[in-house]
């Protein structure tokens, strides 16, 4: 069978394996591909392998042989499901492989937001300390995490481990989510409607999927809403947020910094807001992107193509 892999090289830069895809059919692998190459590339394949690369209805439609589409992510906006559906194309995703790793990368933010490390190192490599007039110092305000309020905007795996590394901290959490089953173990959580969630909480991240009921839910009314000393960090998609209004609460004082790992465009353009705005650490997208988890998401991905030529799909999301 004929497998194409549009957009490998952000998966497997060159540290892992394709030895077991290969083994599982005919197989050309693209580190990247362009719009315009998309059915060229693809026009014989019966499988489909794709990252960030669309697969709009157009394009899925111009593809005959095609019978499968794996996508090497959690989310999947990628693909128009619906036009995959309607020729019987099976969809996969692959789930919870990046949840540790994501948690982990919400807490380096916060902490980083908090102590300012790379600031402080910098200043003791600058000479500082070894000319300050005191064994200690900082030059920015520190904060303890203990007794503060972390508002989670999505309960989903990741959100879930976020909450148990916050309950580690001796943190509050209050959480919102379209399903909020009842949580017995967990100390010091509540559910909470979105006001409150963003009135109430130090630091408010989210966790939730790309939906046109998300899409820019953090704007300027609801950055208004939040504490003049709270911290945004945005781990999920990139457009949730407002760019622009985030920008503006942050250089007006309206919140105290943020953490960022998605953006609207990415790469970013070069004018985007967030590039020149105050206190915002912005990384690239690279939550998910652990060894560990990379090796989790070739495995599961792998096991979604060979479950389908076993004619046993798992992990599909066009039902």
């Amino acid at each position: 069978m004929k497998i194409v892999v549009l957009d490998g090289y952000t998966l497997n830069p060159g540290d892992l394996s394709w030895e077991r895809l290969l083994s599982l059919g005919e197989v050309e692998l693209y580190d990247r591909t362009p719009a315009g190459k998309i059915i060229e590339r693809s026009i014989e394949a019966e499988i489909l392998i794709t990252n960030k690369t669309a697969l709009p209805a157009e394009t899925i439609n111009s593809l005959p042989k095609l019978k499968y589409i794996g996508v090497l992510a959690t989310g999947y906006n990628v693909v128009d499901t619906a036009a995959a559906k309607s020729r019987g194309i099976i969809v996969t995703n692959v789930p919870s492989y990046s949840t540790m790793s994501v948690a982990q990368l919400v807490f380096a933010l916060i902490l980083e937001l908090c102590h300012h490390i790379q600031r402080h190192s910098d200043s003791v490599h600058e000479g500082k300390w070894a000319g300050s007039a005191d064994f200690s110092y900082w030059n920015s305000p520190l904060i303890e995490l203990s007794g503060k309020t972390l508002g989670i905007i999505g309960f989903g795996n990741i959100g879930k481990k976020v909450t148990d590394i916050a309950t580690v901290f001796g943190m509050n959490v209050i959480a919102m989510s379209r399903n909020q089953g009842e949580q017995p173990d967990r100390k010091n959580f509540r559910w909470v409607e979105i006001d409150e969630l963003l009135e109430q909480s130090d630091f408010v991240s989210l966790h939730c999927p790309l939906t046109p009921e998300t899409k820019g839910l953090i704007n300027a009314a609801s950055l208004e809403k939040m504490k003049s000393s709270s911290f945004l960090i945005n781990t999920s998609r990139g457009p949730v947020v407002v760019e622009q209004d985030l920008t503006d609460a942050l250089n007006n004082g309206s919140i105290a910094g943020a953490g960022i790992d998605v953006l609207s465009l990415e790469p970013p353009s070069k004018d985007n807001p967030l590039l020149k705005a105050k206190n915002c650490i912005i990384t690239p997208h690279f939550a998910w992107a652990t060894k560990e988890a990379r090796v989790r998401l070739m495995d599961i991905a792998e096991n979604n193509v060979d479950a389908f030529l076993r004619g046993k799909p798992v992990n599909v999301v066009n039902l």
